[in-house]
């Protein structure tokens, strides 16, 4: 870091977000952590998982947006990491609905494992 870019920082604060701003966020964030219990108790069959990455990644992207201040920097840095958040919502959604498939395999492996053997 040479002088003269030490000097043009010097004594600057990052950005001030308002208050309001963030009082506004915490209180999104809360109604989504309700929201997200709530959605616990109704059975939607797959779309529970769904509904239930789709909150996370909106509350992941509001804390990285608002409270860590990726909201004023570059637009580009935010279009990027809420796009990688989508990408891995919808990677561990794909996943762990393609698991639905081979659940009743392992329940009849074991099963057959816990199975007392006859040692005659």
């Amino acid at each position: 870091m040479t002088n003269t870019h030490a000097q043009e920082h010097s004594g600057e604060v990052g950005h001030v977000v308002p208050m309001g701003i963030l009082v506004g966020v915490w209180l999104a964030l809360m109604v989504l952590t309700y929201v997200t219990v709530v959605a616990t108790k109704i059975d939607l069959g797959e779309l529970n998982l769904w509904l239930a990455m789709l909150i996370a990644v909106i509350k992941a992207s509001l804390v990285v947006l608002y409270f860590m201040h990726l909201r004023y920097d570059k637009p580009l840095n935010s279009l990027v990491f809420v796009g990688g958040l989508v990408f891995v919502a919808l990677f561990l959604g794909i996943a762990l609905t393609d698991s639905a498939e081979y659940q009743p395999d392992v329940i009849h492996q074991e099963a057959l494992e816990s199975l007392p053997t006859s040692n005659t």
